[in-house]
Formats: structure tokens, sequence, C-alpha cells
């Protein structure tokens, strides 16, 4: 059970820090190419994604076609589970999926949570506070993190941190009530193992992830955290440019503190990606074959 509650405080991370919105960008749609013609709209196209539970436009928005191509490739061999390789945690969702998706596993993961939450409040707000610091630490000298990451995940940690404290995590009636929401969802989106990830393919699993977002955020707002009202407001504006590279300033609330972080982004074949986003998927897709 204390998985599962690290996810939800993971999932957090993830869904309101990867980049920020707008609401001058239009909804991502099945026809529309993928890639941003602006470099904010780098930063804003897979936010409004993130924003709209469309996880599959999120993975167009974020990488060129080839490269999108060749991480399919890779999610269907099991190589790869880019973008959940987002996540700290991603490489657990399967068997998150499937132990809630289980039968039986309200009352199992309600008698767990019994157990070793119900009304830890201090324990958990302990908890919370120390799981920043070491998080911080952890960000601030190790890791695959570039610069760029490093400053906007710092934040985000402290943020996370501090809201975790804070929500009522050891509300024992809330929990069990979240658990029945995120069952349902798992069971919903017929994802029980790696081997539904790697038969469905990335755009099919992300399309069958992205019911499992909106529960997921549904939960997070009612322990205090409004990841939807986070993503509509954030801003992106551009701060330099030199030829196909560029700098992208986010501003956005999470929880009670304000996030500001600049971010590289990248222009190829006309379109613009987050750097970062870039270096991620390049090495998840592993080197690209003459077939691709």
């Amino acid at each position: 059970m204390r998985n599962w509650t690290t996810f939800a405080i993971t999932c957090s991370l993830v869904l309101a820090g990867c980049r920020g919105g707008d609401t001058s960008v239009s909804t991502a749609t099945s026809t529309r190419p993928g890639g941003a013609t602006t470099p904010a709209e780098a930063v804003l196209l897979p936010t409004r994604d993130l924003h709209d539970n469309d996880l599959a436009a999120f993975a167009r928005d974020a990488v060129p076609p080839a490269l999108h191509v060749r991480l399919d490739v890779a999610w269907r061999s099991g190589r790869s589970r880019w973008p959940l390789d987002e996540l700290p945690l991603g490489a657990k969702v399967p068997a998150m999926l499937g132990a809630l998706a289980a039968p039986g596993s309200e009352a199992k993961l309600g008698r767990d949570y019994d157990r070793q939450l119900a009304g830890a409040g201090g324990e958990l707000r302990s908890a919370a506070l120390a799981l920043g610091l070491f998080g911080d630490k952890y960000l601030a000298n190790e890791g695959d993190f570039s610069a760029d990451e490093r400053a906007h995940y710092r934040q985000l940690v402290a943020a996370a941190s501090r809201w975790a404290a804070n929500a009522p995590l050891s509300d024992a009636k809330r929990a069990h009530a979240a658990i029945a929401r995120l069952a349902t969802a798992a069971r919903a989106s017929g994802l029980r193992s790696e081997a539904d990830f790697a038969r469905l393919g990335m755009d099919d699993s992300l399309r069958r992830l992205s019911t499992f977002e909106k529960v997921m955020k549904g939960v997070l707002a009612g322990y205090g955290l409004d990841l939807d009202a986070t993503l509509a407001g954030m801003r992106a504006s551009e701060v330099e440019r030199d030829g196909n590279h560029a700098r992208v300033r986010m501003q956005y609330r999470f929880g009670s503190r304000d996030i500001d972080a600049v971010i590289a982004v990248e222009r190829r074949d006309g379109r613009w990606y987050v750097a970062d986003f870039l270096r991620h998927a390049e090495a998840a897709a592993g080197p690209a074959t003459p077939a691709q």
C-alpha cells in the first residue's frame, strides 16, 4: 500500500510538472500533425494533452514522427515504456495496474492501508518532509538529469513534499473511496501486465491509460491537488533563440508554491520539441535501424 501512496505523489509530480500550459493552445486531435510551430508551443502542446487526458497525443507532440515509430517498436519489444519512463516509478505502472485490477483488490488494499497508514497523520507528514529533503539532495547530486531538469525538479519536489505533508493521506474513509475509484479505472483500462502493454503497442496502451489518468487526477483533487487547474494556469514564453535551439520560461503554481523554470527546446524538421524529452526518448528507442 505504501507503493500506491508513493505512486500517487509521483503522478502528481509528472502530470503537473511535465511542462506548462496555456488556454490559447487548441486541444490536440488525432488528425493534427505532432510537434509545435514555436518554441513556447513545444512546452504548451504536451501540457494541453495532459490537461485533456490524451497521453497518445502527448507522445505524438513530444517527439518527431520517425522517433515516435522507433519508440513504438521498442515499446512492443518491451525495451521501453516511454513516455511512462518520464515517471520515476514508470517501470512499476504495469504491476500497479495489475494489482488494482485484481479481483478483490479493494478489500486487500483497503486492509493494507488500514494496517499501515490509517490515522498515521504525523508519521505521514514527517515522511513526506523527509522524502522532500532526500529528493532534493538526490536531484542536486545524482541521477541522469540535465541542469534544466535539476533546477525544475528540485522546485517540484519541494512543492510536492509540502503538499503531501498537509494532505489528508491518513483519512481512511477518503483512502478507501480512492482505492475503489482507481481499481475500477484500472479494470476498465484492460491493462493488467507487461504482456498487455506489448501486445497493444504504445498508442493504444496510452489511450487506455488516459482514462486512468483522468481518474487519478480526480483522486488527487480530493486530496487538495487540482492538477487540471495547475495545467490550465501555466504560462510559457520564449526567452532566447539561436537557430534551431531556444530556451523557454515556464511559470505555474503547484499546490501552494509558484514554480519558475527555464528549459531548452530544439527544432527538428521544422517543428519544436522539449530537448530533455528528445534526449530521454532517443535513449529509450535505442539506435535507429535501416528499416526505421
